[in-house]
Order: structure tokens, then sequence, then C-alpha cells
């Protein structure tokens, strides 16, 4: 089967990427545009790509593509209806970043949480050398122990995060759907969430019902000025609300691994706050450890060729 992957630099360029046994015809580039895709896999049988879109347009101009291996568990880029009509397989990956991401948002919880950023920044200003005692206080710090931390996803990775809360000796409690009743006892009601976590972190899919699940009226309705922590996807919460409600003290801080627009325009709100102590932003890189990318391509290559056998796994269409 002809293979190409059309993003391969989202991957570090000294990790080996093997290509699937059922690839008798194998081409990798390092990105491509939105207006590369097509030529560039006209004839293809088989698509790869991490975050280039696959479009309506896309699927209807390439009769010989039959399926598309999306090396990441979110498959927003590809349209599976079209896919569906066309007959187009489509396969993700599953569950690798139950250790990755979950370290990942504790290491931005106890960065705000302890005003890592502040005092290093203090640090490298000389503020230390200056003072005349062995300890300053320019930052708060507070411990997680006690605290209440609200959980906005309840799949593998919010069960994980829950863990570790524990371990942390927090209380985590799942928030109910946005506007949905009747969840049974293991939710505690959203607005109950709003109103009492100390931290609020996000770990659920990007849909139309998901969009902007924080925004101002939710802002307006915390009482404790948790921590906002997102490390699922941009777009969950309303990025300039977001630091409107932090410019108003309505929150206590910004935890970002994601926003709505990668790479982000140097104007976005996030990155405009992002000098701020209370402001930590990394770029897409929660699910980035070494071990869980290798799961990612495993999966990645194990649906090319599971589907060249006439057994095709992870399946969305």
């Amino acid at each position: 089967m002809r293979t190409i992957f059309l993003d391969r630099n989202t991957f570090p360029a000294d990790m080996d990427l093997t290509p699937p046994g059922a690839a008798e015809n194998w081409t990798t580039h390092d990105r491509t545009a939105p207006d590369e895709v097509i030529e560039r896999l006209a004839g293809a049988n088989v698509a790869i790509t991490n975050k280039v879109p696959l479009r309506r347009e896309t699927i209807e101009a390439l009769p010989d593509l039959k399926l598309i291996s999306v090396a990441a568990t979110g498959y927003d880029v590809v349209d599976l209806e079209a896919c569906r009509e066309h007959g187009v397989t489509v396969s993700n990956v599953r569950e690798y970043a139950v250790n990755t991401v979950p370290e990942h948002t504790f290491a931005l919880i106890l960065a705000l949480r302890r005003s890592i950023i502040g005092y290093h920044q203090d640090v490298l200003n000389g503020a230390w050398q200056r003072s005349e005692q062995f300890c300053f206080h320019t930052h708060p710090i507070q411990d997680l122990a006690g605290s209440r931390l609200g959980i906005i996803g309840e799949g593998a990775i919010g069960q994980a995060v829950a863990a570790i809360a524990r371990g942390f000796g927090m209380e985590p409690v799942f928030a109910a759907h946005k506007g949905v009743d009747g969840l049974g006892p293991l939710y505690t009601p959203f607005e109950k969430v709003l109103e009492t976590a100390d931290i609020i972190t996000l770990h659920c899919p990007l849909t139309p019902a998901t969009r902007d699940t924080l925004a101002m009226p939710e802002f307006r309705a915390m009482k404790r000025r948790p921590l906002i922590v997102n490390t699922s996807r941009g777009g969950l919460v309303n990025e300039a609300d977001a630091v409107r409600a932090l410019q108003e003290g309505l929150i206590g801080g910004l935890g970002f691994d994601v926003l709505m627009r990668e790479p982000p325009e140097a104007e976005n709100p996030i990155v405009r706050a992002a000098e701020r102590p209370d402001v930590v932003l990394t770029p897409h890189v929660a699910w980035a450890s070494r071990e869980a990318m290798t799961e990612v391509w495993r999966q990645t290559i194990e649906a090319v060729d599971a589907f060249a056998a006439d057994a095709p796994v992870r399946t969305l269409t």
C-alpha cells in the first residue's frame, strides 16, 4: 500500500519511526500545508496525520484513499462523515496518554499553586541575592493537601488525574456535564464544582457541546478563585474571558498546554498574559513524553498493518 505521513515533525527528529510493514511505498513529509494535501496524497492508499486536516473536499478528491491513521486520540482534523460516504476507514490511537498528560497536568498545578514561576524569576532578577535573610515571600504558596480538585471529563485521563490527586491528599470530584442533569451520584453538579473547587482541570474532547465550557458566566460563578488548567483541547475555555477573569481576580491562575489556534498568533490573549507569574503556558507537549510517543507510533503503524490484513482496529468509521 502506498502510505504517506503528512507531518513527521510532530515527533522529535531523533525518534526512530519505523514504517508499517504493509507500506510497500513509504513517504514522509516534515509538514504539510493545507493547499499541499491533495497533491501529496494523490494515488495514496493510506494517509497518516497527526494534525494536518483532511476535510470533505480533500476526501472527495482522493479516490484511492482507503485508510486514515490518526497519530493522536483527537480526530477533529478528519471529516468522519465524508469518510463514511466514500468508504474511507479512520483509525486513531487510544489511552496512550494516561501517564504523560496527568503528570503534566500536575506539573502545571504545582507550578501555580507554589508560585514556582514567580520565585524562579525573582531569583533570576537578583531578589534572593539582595535579600537580607534566607528566604523572602513575594508570591503566595498553598499546599495541595485538603484542596478540592474539580475534574471536567471522567475518561481514562480524568480518572488518572483523580488518582494522583488522592495521593496528594486532595478531594477530586467529577463535574456533571454542563447543562445535563441526572448523571448519578458519581458526579457533582457542574454549578457546585464551579462554586467549591480550588482547582479546575479539563480532560474532555472538544465538541460543539463542550466549546466554551468555561467562559465569563462560569468564571463569575467561581467562589474560591480557583486555578484553571487545560491540557485537553483549545476551545474548551474561552481564552479572552479567562484572561479577563484573571485580571478581575475571579480566578487565581491559568495553566494551559493547548490553545484554540496552534501555533498561536502573537496577539492571543493567553500568550500575551504568559509573562505574569500566575500564568504557565506550554506548547501542546503534555502528550509528548518519550514513552507516550513510542506508544502513539506503535498504535499508528498497527492500524495500517491491521487494515492491510482485513482486521482494522480502533476504527471511527
